[in-house]
C-alpha cells in the first residue's frame, strides 16, 4: 500500500535552514508537494513538484524554499532556508497519482522557528 513518512523536522532559530524529506511508497507519483499547517490556521500549499522544471510555490515561501525529488528513490525534499517563525508548523507530504486519482498524505513532522 501507499506510504509517505516525512522526515527532517525541528526546531531552528530564525534565519536557519532545515532539510524535510518524505520517502514514499506504494506508487508512482505525477505530483508530489508539501503542505503545512500552523496551529488554528488551515492547510495550506507550500509547493508541488512535477519535474526539475515544473514546480510551484507559494509567495511566502518564494526565493527561500526550494523543492525537488529523487525519482529513483521515490522520495521529496523541501530545503527550507531563511526560516521565519511564520514558518512555524505541521509540514505534510502529498503525492497524487493521476492514473489512480487518489491523493495521499503523510503523517507531518514538525517545524518550529523561534525568534
Amino acid at each position: 500500500q501507499v506510504q509517505l513518512v516525512e522526515s527532517g523536522g525541528g526546531l531552528v532559530q530564525a534565519g536557519g535552514s532545515l532539510r524535510l524529506s518524505c520517502a514514499a511508497s506504494g506508487s508512482i507519483f505525477n505530483v508530489m508537494g508539501w503542505y503545512r499547517q500552523a496551529p488554528g490556521k488551515e492547510r495550506e500549499l507550500v509547493a508541488t513538484i512535477r519535474s526539475a522544471v515544473n514546480t510551484l510555490y507559494a509567495d511566502s515561501v518564494k526565493g527561500r524554499f526550494t523543492i525537488s525529488r529523487d525519482n529513483a528513490k521515490n522520495t521529496v525534499y523541501l530545503q527550507m532556508n531563511t526560516l521565519k517563525p511564520e514558518d512555524t508548523a505541521v509540514y505534510y507530504c502529498n503525492a497524487y497519482n493521476n492514473y489512480r486519482g487518489v491523493n495521499y498524505w503523510g503523517q507531518g513532522t514538525q517545524v518550529t522557528v523561534s525568534s
